[in-house]
């Protein structure tokens, strides 16, 4: 019990310095200074800043990918609009952002991992959850067998891109909104707004026009998948 909750105040702490101040600028020593610990105590439960981000990702990705994965298990062998599908994430994170797995901090965390290119983190997290994205992946391909393969990643990005930035400012967001247009906007009803606004992105026609980029599919086993070969 000691042990765990030493763990939660030092996930506590990164998470908030992390989203704070960024990943480089956030050092271990302002850590522990915030959570009360010593910097035995991270390197006993973490054993480094890269595995400390680490956590503090897993912590709300962990509860994401497994609903994820029951729900898709769930839903085996049928087919899925890419409506449904979005509204699957959106519900998802909902409900997983409760307390500690707040929505607003994560997608900030998320931006700036991106922003600070966090290598170790991308590749610790495919290994953890790349086979249940990848399962989704898929049902989004099935779900608009028009769009590329090569574009539909980048399609899949400009849409965290927009539910990233959306969700990171929800709170001053929301107080424009408040101002300009007297009403209380909550997250679940900007969320629901976003969906059919990513769902037009998604399904438009391709813009593509490079045949070696329409026939390029992504690498298995470190080979690429291109042209059937």
């Amino acid at each position: 019990m000691v042990e765990s909750a030493t763990v939660e105040r030092i996930l506590d702490a990164a998470q908030q310095l992390f989203a704070e101040k960024g990943f480089t600028e956030t050092s271990l020593r302002l850590i522990t200074a915030k959570a009360g610990v010593n910097l035995a105590a991270v390197n006993y439960h973490f054993g480094s800043k890269d595995a400390l981000i680490q956590a503090v990702f897993v912590r709300f990705l962990g509860p994401f990918c497994q609903r994820l994965e029951d729900e898709l298990e769930s839903r085996e062998g049928k087919p899925a609009t890419l409506e449904e599908l979005l509204e699957l994430l959106v519900a998802l994170a909902l409900e997983v952002s409760q307390g500690s797995s707040n929505l607003r901090v994560f997608m900030r965390l998320l931006g700036m991992a991106v922003r600070e290119h966090q290598r170790h983190l991308r590749s610790y997290l495919a290994g953890l959850y790349g086979k249940v994205f990848r399962r989704y992946l898929q049902l989004l391909q099935d779900a608009l067998p028009g769009v590329p393969p090569l574009e539909l990643f980048w399609r899949v990005h400009f849409m965290l891109g927009a539910a990233t930035f959306s969700m990171a400012g929800i709170e001053g967001l929301r107080e424009v909104v408040a101002r300009d247009f007297d009403v209380d906007a909550s997250a679940e009803q900007v969320l629901s707004l976003l969906v059919p606004f990513m769902a037009a992105g998604m399904r438009a026609d391709s813009a593509l026009t490079d045949p070696a980029l329409i026939a390029a599919r992504p690498r298995r086993n470190g080979k690429a998948n291109n042209h059937g070969k």
